[in-house]
């Protein structure tokens, strides 16, 4: 996963955290906006949600904040 997109995952899962809690859940969907202006970066965290680490398609905001922090 790209630097940029890391950087920015890991901003939206400390944003959802901030307002919901430790327990709130996400998908990859939650870094991209409601339209496809960016194809490339949406199947580029697709893989590496669906294809590399096999995540649900909801997982919790922590998780994935340390599995991208830790560099999975």
């Amino acid at each position: 996963m790209r630097s940029s997109l890391r950087a920015k995952a890991i901003a939206i899962c400390d944003e959802k955290i901030a307002k919901k809690g430790e327990g709130v859940g996400l998908s990859f969907y939650a870094f991209f906006a409601n339209k496809n202006d960016d194809p490339d970066l949406l199947l580029e965290a697709a893989v590496w949600w669906i294809k590399t680490h096999e995540l649900d398609h909801f997982e919790k905001a922590v998780k994935i904040r340390e599995m991208i922090k830790s560099g999975v």
